[in-house]
């Protein structure tokens, strides 16, 4: 039996943008059973224009900014259909039956916990002609401007950390459901186009954004004999980055070192480990794709360890 799909979109202060992707999702066919919507923190009009426009949107009105990945959280326990797609407020699908083909999807792989679809994408200009995606593969990551996640799952495992605030939240799930035998799955059959509009985003915020969460996760995630040694990776791995990007990104990596060691207590409050062999097995995961059913149930398929 096919799952009932929503859609849950987090906005800020970009009214146009929402207008074009709830246009583009009242053309698809079927619709997604339920449309959830967080304004989180909008001045521009956005509160208003949906509940004149879009009554049947269920909004979530934040007069205060909580943040994308609360946000997020609380769209996902609000929802009631089996699996909710995750969409930025500039990004949509692009084929007309896409829930059609979200919920065959997870109908079919019942252990499958998050499908990430290809972006054409300003972004990366090269997405917009692109004629071949590759093979659908198992991943360690996706974005949450374009993926579909299995609401029960994402419960289980307890959502996103919402002290994280922005970013890093979709690698941290992805390794939980890993290490927990579900799987998340690259999906190429279906495709969604991503705006990416600059209204909101500054590179080097979220930069420094993800360093941060990216450390916490592993003082979340990681177990102690291993822990200094990713604790340096991952920090010798982001100033690499920041030195790319130019001496002045550089210079201030030392702003989210403070701040990821401001939170280091609340890290070891929501302390639950992974075991290690899966850890490094996600760590493989992320920079090698898995191509295979076989490969990845030898990965994480035995629950044992």
């Amino acid at each position: 039996m096919r799952p009932t799909v929503a859609v849950c979109i987090t906005t800020r202060n970009r009214r146009a943008e929402l207008e074009r992707t709830l246009g583009v999702l009242t053309q698809c066919d079927p619709p997604p059973h339920e449309i959830l919507v967080a304004a989180d923190g909008c001045t521009d009009g956005t509160v208003e224009w949906l509940r004149a426009s879009h009554p049947r949107v269920q909004l979530f009105e934040h007069t205060k900014a909580m943040g994308s990945i609360p946000a997020r959280n609380e769209l996902a326990t609000a929802c009631r259909s089996e699996v909710f797609v995750s969409f930025d407020d500039d990004s949509y699908p692009i084929e007309r039956d896409f829930f059609a083909h979200v919920a065959e999807l997870f109908a079919l792989h019942p252990r499958l916990a998050v499908a990430s679809f290809p972006q054409r994408t300003d972004e990366y200009p090269a997405s917009l002609t692109a004629t071949s995606f590759g093979p659908s593969r198992f991943v360690g990551s996706f974005a949450n401007s374009g993926a579909a996640i299995r609401r029960a799952v994402f419960i289980e495992l307890g959502g996103y950390p919402g002290f994280f605030f922005h970013a890093y939240e979709e690698p941290d799930l992805a390794l939980r459901c890993a290490a927990a035998g579900w799987q998340v799955r690259h999906e190429t059959s279906l495709t969604v186009r991503h705006h990416f509009t600059s209204t909101q985003r500054n590179e080097l915020r979220t930069h420094q954004r993800h360093a941060r969460n990216e450390l916490w996760s592993v003082l979340i995630r990681c177990p102690w004999p291993q822990v200094p040694a990713v604790v340096t990776f991952r920090v010798v791995r982001q100033f690499g980055y920041a030195w790319k990007r130019g001496l002045g990104w550089a210079i201030r990596e030392p702003a989210w070192w403070l701040a990821a060691l401001a939170g280091v207590t609340e890290c070891l409050a929501e302390r639950r480990t992974v075991a290690w062999p899966k850890y490094r097995a996600w760590m493989e995961m992320v920079r090698t794709p898995i191509d295979s059913e076989e490969t990845w149930q030898a990965k994480f398929g035995d629950q044992s360890s």
